[in-house]
């Protein structure tokens, strides 16, 4: 039933040829970091690593399944101004294809990240790989050139000295992206086939690194573009820009919202669930808990439970109905990235590299595996066909499957 639901929500949104089991997005398909069981690993141990391989360069970004191939982006380079996007073979890892770009904007960016920090996005036909340097690259699954755009081109003070990190989102023929920044701040619709603007929307101009979703209303039928910020969260049509609704009570501008059947989960104020009405009008607000705040870190649902995990590791385990906090467990932190689920298990990697699979059905948690890759890992893993994928700097894992 949860494969049928999720197969009919994937060819909603219009992806293509995008399979059931395919994660094609920052926190995949649905961007809520979850998929069904899937036959992941129900346990992890040293013997859970399936293969792993070396990286040609630095990056956060999140790997994307499309069937049979892993699709991740690089940086290299003194000034992190050689770009990469690398296909890979789900089942050993081999290089399939890779490409290369030069920078055409700023790579300038934090140390702990390098220029390749938004996950890359398909619509099952098209990768769309965006870069910190506001280079925005579409492929076709084989490789070949589709379109570029420079986006610090067209909009030459849209970056910051931090880096950028907003992964996008594909809604129908619509590629999303937020490219926010103190000095100048935009959203925009692209059309995936020729790269142009279908609309552009200017942005409350401070620094964001949260990045967009979309989903389906069940009323109208249509698709939403959720667009979060300092300011809220604002619902636009994807394939015009107009905007639908607005929460205007403040977001968080790292992690970002999601969503989990009727409820939208918005890092605002803590965390605050929301529910969407009639277009034009502001959603309601069911319940807020500074108990569960995410602080930097996206939170997960899981079987009628939300989840979050600050910095330090703290897992916190709240009634998605209530908000009211149920339980809490220690991991071991430190955390940059961001939980994903499958089924009833919840799988986080901590900033050494240690790989934790805990079982949230057990009363208060309880820790059923883990694995030591024994590096530095800041982005958010990725579950496709019955495995994870974890990627830092310099490799990428592969687990189960």
């Amino acid at each position: 039933m949860k494969k049928t639901i999720l197969s009919f929500l994937i060819a909603g949104l219009g992806v293509g040829s995008m399979a059931a089991g395919d994660w094609p997005q920052f926190r995949g398909p649905d961007s809520n970091g979850i998929v069904n069981d899937a036959g992941i690993p129900k346990q992890l141990g040293d013997d859970s690593v399936s293969w792993k391989i070396d990286l040609p360069g630095r990056g956060i970004s999140s790997p994307i399944i499309i069937g049979d191939k892993v699709f991740v982006t690089c940086s290299s380079g003194t000034d992190q101004n050689r770009l990469h996007v690398i296909c890979l073979s789900a089942k050993d890892g081999s290089k399939i294809w890779e490409r290369q770009f030069w920078a055409t904007g700023r790579t300038m960016t934090h140390k702990k990240i390098g220029c390749a920090t938004s996950s890359p996005a398909s619509d099952g036909k098209r990768i769309f790989a965006l870069f910190s340097c506001n280079d925005l690259i579409c492929l076709d699954l084989d490789g070949n050139l589709q379109w570029l755009r420079g986006l610090t081109r067209d909009y030459p003070n849209a970056s910051n000295s931090l880096g950028m990190a907003s992964s996008p989102v594909v809604a129908g023929d619509t590629l999303v992206v937020q490219v926010e920044a103190d000095s100048e701040s935009f959203a925009a619709g692209i059309d995936v086939k020729t790269g142009v603007n279908r609309w552009k929307l200017d942005r409350a101009k401070k620094a964001n690194w949260s990045s967009p979703m979309v989903y389906q209303d069940k009323k109208s039928g249509r698709l939403v573009a959720l667009l979060q910020g300092s300011a809220g969260l604002m619902a636009v049509d994807p394939k015009t820009g107009s905007e639908l609704w607005n929460f205007d009570q403040g977001s968080s501008t790292m992690s970002s919202a999601t969503k989990v059947g009727d409820l939208i989960l918005v890092p605002s104020r803590g965390l605050t669930a929301l529910k969407p009405g009639k277009e034009g009008f502001p959603p309601e607000e069911l319940w807020n808990s500074s108990q569960l705040s995410p602080r930097t870190i996206t939170p997960v649902a899981l079987d009628g439970k939300v989840f979050s995990v600050n910095g330090s590791g703290v897992l916190s385990c709240g009634d998605l109905e209530s908000g009211k906090r149920l339980w809490q467990m220690r991991l071991k932190g430190p955390f940059s990235a961001s939980p994903i689920g499958a089924g009833r298990f919840l799988l986080a990697v901590n900033e050494k590299g240690l790989v934790q699979l805990v079982d949230t059905a057990a009363a208060k948690g309880e820790l059923v595996g883990s694995v030591d890759l024994k590096d530095i890992v800041i982005g958010t893993p990725s579950i496709a066909n019955g495995a994870f994928y974890v990627r830092s700097d310099g490799h990428l894992w592969k687990l189960g499957g």
